[in-house]
């Protein structure tokens, strides 16, 4: 029997000595959104961004199109593929205090794992990209699979193929039982009677699954169930926080998003209400109900506040979750 010992070291020596994977190369190139920008916005678009009055020397590198052009000095800046010809490279690894890049008046420090980024960035062709959440999505191509007739859907041949990869076959199809469970948790956040699954095993109806849902659906407990991850983006709470944290009257609020998702409320129309129902022609009570939405700001009953201090603090509040909220976007930034 061979000695596992030395088949040990003969397997890490191999695996030390083995040329990179496509995988390795590619991490070699730096993310722009996720390690570029951030060292760019640091270091450089104080004085080369897209604030005309502070630029300096005619160059700009928050785009990159004006990062690809000649500095006043006549110095290429970037020149993709070629740190060594990149006058970006040549500042941040310059010594010269009258050169180096941020300057020393600055205060800041470029560490030298952050320079390597942007060299090793420059010379994969500085690619520059758009913010992640303004990349429209791209359907990908579905994988190609072997077992052909077991995807009933998209999300199934995704997951055949990795199974496939990882040669690796799928569960065995849910009982019924099962999938009543699985349904009733999901939609209304408690457990099938016995009854209800009994009843639902029973049924051999070729829809009896689509049946089974829309009595789901109809539940009142779907509402109240679903209405919870929306009252937590709402910050939704029956008390006021702080020191005090009394209770608070704001339970007609939750009472609106949860019979708002029973009665599927149209989007178009849950938006709006909460935003401006007040504001609405002939707005009705429920309407008004509504923009409870912009009242679940903690409220600060300590003694020695400063109202108009708190006042702030509550309309920044209000702003940065509309902005979260309806935009998907952080706007915390606008508050200075």
């Amino acid at each position: 029997m061979p000695d596992r010992r030395l088949l040990g070291w003969l397997l890490t020596l191999f695996v030390s000595f083995a040329g990179p994977t496509d995988a390795a190369r590619a991490e070699d190139v730096p993310d722009f959104n996720r390690d570029v920008r951030p060292l760019l916005s640091r270091f450089c678009f104080k004085c080369h961004g897209p604030d005309e009055t502070a630029r300096q020397a005619g160059v700009r590198l928050d785009t990159r199109e004006t990062a690809l052009l000649a500095a006043e000095s006549g110095h290429s800046i970037i020149v993709p593929g070629q740190p060594e010809a990149s006058e970006l490279v040549q500042r941040i690894e310059s010594a010269d205090p009258d050169l180096t890049m941020p300057p020393p008046s600055t205060h800041l420090t470029l560490l030298p794992a952050q320079k390597e980024i942007l060299r090793r960035w420059v010379a994969a062709g500085a690619p520059y990209a758009p913010h992640w959440a303004f990349i429209p999505p791209v359907p990908p191509q579905l994988p190609v699979v072997q077992r052909t007739g077991w995807p009933r859907n998209s999300i199934d041949t995704f997951v055949l193929a990795e199974l496939e990869r990882q040669r690796l076959n799928p569960s065995v199809e849910a009982s019924r039982y099962a999938l009543a469970r699985r349904a009733s948790l999901d939609l209304i956040g408690l457990p099938p009677s016995p009854e209800t699954v009994d009843s639902f095993v029973r049924d051999e109806r070729p829809d009896a699954y689509e049946r089974y849902v829309e009595q789901l659906l109809a539940s009142p407990q779907y509402g109240e169930r679903w209405a919870r991850e929306w009252l937590d983006l709402a910050r939704y709470a029956d008390t006021n926080g702080y020191e005090k944290d009394r209770p608070r009257s704001v339970w007609p609020y939750r009472d609106w998003v949860i019979r708002a998702l029973n009665d599927d409320l149209p989007f178009d129309r849950f938006t709006v209400e909460q935003l401006a129902g007040d504001m609405l022609p002939r707005a009705t009570i429920e309407q008004r109900i509504a923009t409870g939405f912009h009242r679940n700001t903690m409220l600060n009953e300590e003694g020695g506040i400063d109202p108009l201090e708190f006042r702030f603090h509550a309309m920044t509040d209000r702003l940065a979750t509309t902005g979260a909220v309806w935009l998907g976007l952080t706007v915390g930034c606008a508050q200075c």
